[in-house]
C-alpha cells in the first residue's frame, strides 16, 4: 500500500499547486493594484497618454524652473523656492494676428486654489527700418475681456495689468493676471481671452510693427505667449490632518492579500542579516524608482527615475545616538531586554526624515506640468 499513498500524496501536490497562467493572472492583477496605487500616491486616476514627443519640447521656463527647485534625480533643493505645489503651464490657443489670446484650461481641477497667474510674452526687437524712433518707452495694458463684441471699447474689456516697457528692447516680459484666471476657474463661459495694447506715453495706439510680440502662427515655439499659473492643489494640507478618534485606522494592504513565494518568505525572515549572517544595525540602502520600467517614460520628461531609499536592519540593545532613536523607541528596547512585558518587540528601522521630490510632466492636453510631492525620499534611517 506504501507505494498508493506516496503516489496519491504527489497528485495532491500536483493538484494543489498553482497552475502558471494562474500565478500570471496574480502576477498581472498585482502589477496592475501597484500601478494603480502608485497613481494615487502622483495625484492621479489614470496616467497621461504617452506622447511620440519627437516635435514636441517642453517651455524652457518650465525647463528651468525644474532645475532650479530640483537636483538630478528630482529631490527638492529648498522647500520655500516654489510657490504652492504645482505649476502649469498653457500655450495660447487662438494664434491670432492680432494681439489677443486664450488659453484652455479644462485640466485645472475645480479644487486647485490659484495663487499665481502670469502672462509670458516674448517682445521680439522692432523691425530694421523701424529702428529710428523719438519714443523710448511705450505702455503695455493687458485687458481681460468681457465681451467679444465690445472688446475695442473700456466697456468690453478689465484692466489687468500695466507698465512701461523699452521700445527697443527684447525678451520675456511678464504680466500678473491671477484675477482673470481665479474669476475663469469660477466660471468657465467667462473666459473669453486676453486682449493686450500698446501705446505710446501720450496715449496714442502703437503701430504693432514698432512693437512686436512672437506669436504662435509665425514664431519658433520657444517663444509662444504662454500662461503660467502656480498653484496648490491641497494635498500637504489633507496629509497633516489627524485621523478622527473611532475610524478604522488599521493598514491597509497596497494590493490584494497574495501567498508570499517561498523566496519572499525567507528573505522576510532575514531581513536584519547581511550575507555573512550578521545583524545590521538599522541605516539608510538605496531604492531605485524607475519610472521607465513602469511604462510612465512617455509622459514624463523628467526625472527619468530617482532613488526613494529604504531602511533595513536591526535596533539591538543598547540603542546608540547614532541610530537616531526616539524617546519611546529607547524606553521600548529597555523593556524588551529585560523582558518585562511580554510579546513586546524591539523597535523598528524606519524613516525619521522624508524629503520631497519634483515631477516635469506632459498632461492629456500636451500642457507641461511641474509638480511636487510630499514625503517620497528617505533622508535618514532610525529606530522608532
Amino acid at each position: 500500500m506504501l507505494p498508493a499513498v506516496i503516489w496519491i500524496s504527489v497528485m495532491g501536490l500536483a493538484i494543489c499547486r498553482p497552475s502558471q497562467n494562474q500565478l500570471e493572472t496574480e502576477s498581472a492583477e498585482v502589477r496592475s493594484e501597484a500601478i494603480r496605487r502608485l497613481l494615487e500616491v502622483f495625484g492621479m486616476e489614470d496616467p497621461p497618454a504617452a506622447l511620440v514627443r519627437g516635435h514636441k519640447q517642453p517651455p524652457q521656463y518650465m525647463l528651468d524652473l525644474y532645475n532650479t527647485i530640483a537636483d538630478v534625480d528630482g529631490v527638492t533643493k529648498d522647500p520655500t523656492l516654489l510657490e504652492g505645489n504645482t505649476v502649469r503651464s498653457f500655450f495660447d490657443k487662438l494664434h491670432s494676428d492680432q494681439i489677443e489670446f486664450l488659453f484652455n484650461m479644462s485640466t485645472v481641477a475645480k479644487s486647485e486654489k490659484i495663487l499665481t497667474a502670469e502672462l509670458h510674452l516674448f517682445k521680439l526687437r522692432p523691425q530694421a527700418s523701424l529702428t529710428f524712433n523719438r519714443h523710448h518707452f511705450c505702455q503695455v495694458s493687458v485687458y481681460q475681456v468681457l465681451d467679444s463684441s465690445k472688446k475695442n471699447i473700456s466697456q468690453g474689456k478689465k484692466l489687468l495689468s500695466s507698465r512701461l516697457v523699452p521700445i527697443h528692447s527684447s525678451g520675456w516680459e511678464v504680466f500678473t493676471i491671477t484675477q482673470a484666471v481665479r474669476s475663469w476657474m469660477s466660471d468657465e463661459g467667462s473666459n473669453l481671452g486676453l486682449l493686450v495694447s500698446v501705446r505710446t506715453l501720450a496715449g496714442l495706439q502703437m503701430d504693432l510693427k514698432t512693437v512686436r510680440f512672437a506669436s504662435g502662427r509665425n514664431h519658433h515655439h520657444s517663444k509662444q505667449p504662454m500662461l503660467v499659473l502656480f498653484t496648490d492643489d491641497g494635498r500637504r494640507a489633507a496629509s497633516l490632518e489627524i485621523t478622527p478618534k473611532g475610524s478604522d485606522d488599521s493598514p491597509r494592504l497596497p494590493f490584494p492579500s497574495l501567498p508570499l513565494p517561498a523566496a519572499a518568505r525567507r528573505s522576510a525572515r532575514s531581513i536584519d542579516y547581511d550575507e555573512s549572517g550578521e545583524k545590521m544595525p538599522c541605516q539608510r540602502l538605496p531604492l531605485y524608482v524607475d519610472f521607465e520600467e513602469i511604462g510612465w517614460s512617455g509622459w514624463i520628461v523628467s526625472p527619468r527615475g530617482y532613488n526613494a531609499y529604504h531602511c533595513k536592519g536591526s535596533c539591538p540593545f543598547p540603542l546608540g545616538q547614532n541610530m537616531r532613536p526616539t524617546n519611546h523607541a529607547t524606553v521600548q528596547s529597555i523593556i524588551n531586554a529585560l523582558k518585562l512585558t511580554k510579546g513586546i518587540e524591539t523597535p523598528c528601522c524606519v524613516p525619521d526624515k522624508l524629503f520631497s521630490i519634483n515631477l516635469l510632466y506632459f498632461d492629456d492636453d500636451e500642457n507641461v506640468v511641474l509638480k511636487q510631492y510630499d514625503d517620497m525620499v528617505a533622508g535618514s534611517c532610525g529606530c522608532h
